[in-house]
C-alpha cells in the first residue's frame, strides 16, 4: 500500500526572501538560515530534514522498545546536524541522535542491554535514515539509565 504525502509552497521574491509551506500537520514560514546569509524567518530544510530524521527515529525507537515488551519511564532525543559549507558548496554530512532512555529501577541487565541494542537498530530501521543512506552519516549515542521504582 502506498501512502502520498503532499506539499505546498510559496516563495515571495529573491535568495534572501520568504515563503510558506503547508504540508498538512505542518504549516510555518521558511527561508535560509542566518548562518547562511539569509533572513533566519521560520524554519529552513536544514532543520526540517534534521526533524524528519528525529522524529522518525524516535517513534521507531518507541515502537521497536513496545514490540519488545520494554516500557520506559521517559524517552527523550536529542540529535544535532552539521551543514558543511566549502566553495558555496552546501553538504549536509552529520546526524547526531542521543536518545535517553530511562527504565524502571528493576530493570534487569538483559532489559537494559536490550534498549541500548534497540536504540541503534532504530537508526537502520528509520525510514529517513534509509533515505539519506550513503549521503550522510547517521549515528547515535544512547544513554539507558534506572529511576528508582517510585520515580525516585
Amino acid at each position: 500500500m502506498k501512502h502520498p504525502f503532499h506539499l505546498k509552497a510559496v516563495w515571495n521574491g529573491g535568495r534572501n526572501s520568504e515563503g510558506h509551506i503547508d504540508a498538512g500537520g505542518l504549516k510555518t514560514i521558511i527561508s535560509i538560515p542566518q548562518e547562511m546569509g539569509g533572513p533566519g524567518t521560520g524554519t529552513n530544510p536544514d532543520e526540517m530534514l534534521l526533524g524528519a530524521a528525529s522524529t522518525c527515529y524516535l517513534i521507531t525507537l518507541a515502537a521497536m522498545l513496545e514490540r519488545s515488551d520494554i516500557t520506559p519511564q521517559e524517552l527523550t532525543l536529542e540529535s544535532e546536524a552539521t551543514v558543511d559549507v566549502t566553495n558555496n558548496v552546501f553538504t549536509y554530512e552529520r546526524i547526531m541522535h542521543k536518545p535517553r532512555i530511562v527504565l524502571k529501577g528493576d530493570a534487569t541487565e538483559a532489559e537494559l542491554a536490550k534498549a541500548e541494542r534497540l536504540a541503534h537498530m532504530a537508526e537502520q530501521s528509520c525510514m529517513i535514515s534509509r533515505a539519506v543512506a550513503g549521503n550522510v552519516l547517521i549515528e547515535t549515542q544512547p544513554i539507558v539509565v534506572t529511576v528508582g521504582v517510585n520515580g525516585g
